[in-house]
């Protein structure tokens, strides 16, 4: 084992993203350092894994410590430490209040909103198609059906929508929102979920924030209210940005693969496997998935890392390791099995995994089937991407088409 602490430290992130590509020095670390020391512009000195393997073992192994990183100066990007609710337990606490986030996010649920989500999109498309091409994509589809589907699992109100969006920046963020702004915007969001989750206990809906209030009220000595409203933040705020970014990411792919996107409209069974494969392909994050820190002596790639040093991983680098998928660079539509890392693993597996994937499938069936001709209204290269954040955010998606069908 090398357990050699005299190797090189890298500062990490490798740069700011280029648009989706990934950095080819991921590739390299992936084959002759899976495990190597990286330090982040903020806190602890960390061992980055690339490997598949590896990470996946970092997010089942309980030697590995989500919680032991609110008592550690935590690897990260930004300089504020944002408390992450969920994602900075173990269990059993975090199973303890996850019951309460799946009681809302169940099957059932998101397939309950397909043919709602089915017709909003339809009705955007149809507002689409009686616009001159070009448009930008993310403003007259993309974010308005990822708001409104969420919204609607909340039973927020309509008015209230642009300002639900604008204040869940601050949980993707690192710098590009000044640290009063993040504050006062995660301020916002806590006062208007607990005012919301008060609603709707008195007027309850078929929403998911009331399938969560049921869950907690039926069980008080579960969680507190502000327990309750802390999951609420935590688990729905990221669902808007996440899906708005995932989906944009995911168009420009397509386009970036006609024959890829033709073979969608011609053979619409395969747009759930094409979704996984987007998931695997598609670079979402900028750097890494959140830190965790040893609580014990434990082997990992190779490396002993010891009790107290903290471990990242970059998903994007898994999902391309050809250790688990054949010809990873490639973007192949029957792939099987498809064992991708997008939604994490073990404890922190990610809530939203079905409704996630139940809008992406909707929103890609629905452009794949109606509109044709779908590309970039301008050069690749001058797509705009913010900086600073956590995850890979276009500014904008012109796109231009031949025909919208009704």
């Amino acid at each position: 084992m090398n357990d050699d602490k005299t190797l090189q430290v890298r500062s990490y992130p490798f740069g700011e993203p280029a648009g989706l590509e990934l950095c080819p020095l991921y590739a390299e670390l992936r084959e002759n350092e899976p495990l190597s020391r990286v330090q982040l512009p903020y806190g602890d000195e960390a061992w980055l894994a690339t490997r598949y393997a590896d990470i996946r073992k970092v997010m089942t192994d309980n030697t590995f410590s989500r919680a032991a990183t609110l008592h550690r100066d935590e690897p990260r990007i930004g300089e504020e430490v944002v408390d992450r609710g969920l994602l900075s337990m173990d269990p059993p606490d975090h199973t303890r209040l996850r019951r309460v986030a799946n009681a809302g996010l169940t099957p059932r649920q998101t397939e309950r909103l397909r043919p709602l989500t089915e017709r909003i999109a339809d009705e955007l498309l149809d507002e689409l198609s009686r616009k001159e091409s070009p448009a930008d994509l993310m403003a007259e589809f993309i974010n308005p059906l990822a708001v409104t589907v969420i919204c609607e699992l909340l039973g927020v109100p309509f008015e209230d929508r642009a300002d639900f969006q604008e204040w869940s920046q601050a949980v993707v963020s690192t710098t590009s929102l000044p640290p009063a702004k993040m504050n006062e915007y995660m301020g916002n969001l806590h006062s208007y979920m607990a005012k919301l989750v008060a609603v709707r206990r008195d007027e309850p809906t078929d929403s998911l924030l009331n399938g969560m209030i049921q869950a907690r009220d039926e069980d008080p000595e579960r969680l507190t209210e502000d327990e309750l409203v802390l999951v609420a933040v935590r688990l729905l705020a990221p669902g808007v940005q996440n899906t708005v970014l995932t989906l944009a990411n995911f168009v420009l792919v397509l386009m970036q693969h006609p024959k890829e996107l033709d073979r969608l409209r011609t053979d619409p069974g395969l747009v759930p496997a094409a979704v996984e494969e987007l998931i695997r392909y598609t670079p979402f994050h900028t750097s890494t998935m959140f830190p965790r820190y040893a609580t014990e002596d434990v082997e990992l790639g190779g490396t002993v890392v010891r009790a107290g040093e903290a471990v990242v991983g970059s998903i994007c680098a898994a999902n391309r390791d050809r250790d688990v998928f054949s010809s990873p660079e490639e973007l192949d539509f029957e792939r099987g099995p498809n064992p991708h890392l997008g939604f994490g693993l073990g404890a922190h597996f990610c809530p939203g995994a079905h409704l996630a994937r139940m809008q992406l499938q909707v929103a890609i069936a629905a452009l794949a089937r109606r509109v044709e001709g779908l590309r970039l209204a301008v050069p690749e290269e001058e797509l705009s991407w913010k900086q600073g954040m956590v995850v890979r955010w276009l500014d904008a998606l012109p796109v231009a088409w031949s025909r919208i069908s009704g």
